[in-house]
């Protein structure tokens, strides 16, 4: 899965599943903590931000069409670069 974002750094598009879905409503942005004493992940002193984990909550359609809307919600993990799907609702 690959996330595209604006220049501010807000979601734009979703590519999923090999089809792209664009963000059509305003998204939710929040920070969860990572359990890091059940997964015993460790880092090197001054690596960054090793506990936080990011969450979007998008309403997305399939391209540009007039779809119905989903709902998509993603994290990111600590020190990662990848996105995960962690559920998707019909509205």
């Amino acid at each position: 899965m690959q996330v595209r974002f604006t220049a501010k750094g807000m979601p734009l598009a979703v590519r999923h599943d090999g089809r792209v879905w664009a963000v059509a409503a305003q998204p939710v942005h929040w920070f969860s903590r990572d359990s890091w004493w059940d997964t015993r992940r460790t880092a090197p002193v001054g690596v960054g931000n090793v506990v936080d984990v990011e969450h979007w909550r998008v309403q997305v359609r399939l391209g540009s069409s007039i779809s119905a809307l989903r709902t998509f919600e993603l994290r990111r993990e600590p020190l990662s670069e990848q996105w995960f799907l962690t559920s998707i609702t019909d509205n």
